[in-house]
């Protein structure tokens, strides 16, 4: 089979575009989570680029932990949840909850998109979107 037909209908920029926007999405997600969780709302908040960041550094974490067999996907679910503790203020426990919210306001941002008929991004950096 020829490589041509491999790459049919493949578009390196689409792709490209693709990846940032769902890094937004995920750094979104994640900014509007910890603003809300950590800082309970208050000014002073750590900045979008610094959730954008943690969404990416969260999306490694994952594809490191996940192949795993049989506990992939807890050993990358903690791994995730390690890395917003380890980027915000708080324990366990608010990490926990922070990532909880990301992964909601993602979902809602997502299907806000969907209804708008961009339906091919995702939330990078927020596991099962």
């Amino acid at each position: 089979m020829p490589i041509e037909q491999f790459a049919h209908g493949f578009d390196p920029f689409t792709g490209i575009v693709v990846f940032a926007v769902s890094l937004l999405i995920g750094g979104l997600a994640i900014y509007v989570a910890a603003r809300y969780v950590v800082y309970n709302g208050k000014p002073g908040s750590l900045t979008f680029e610094h959730a954008v960041l943690t969404a990416l550094l969260g999306a490694v974490a994952w594809a490191l932990l996940a192949w795993v067999p049989l506990v992939g996907s807890l050993l990358a679910l903690v791994g995730w949840i390690a890395v917003i503790r380890w980027r915000y203020p708080g324990g366990w426990v608010k990490a926990g909850v922070t990532g909880l919210a990301a992964w909601a306001a993602a979902v809602v941002v997502l299907a806000a998109l969907e209804v708008l008929g961009i339906g091919s991004v995702s939330a990078l950096g927020i596991p099962g979107t």
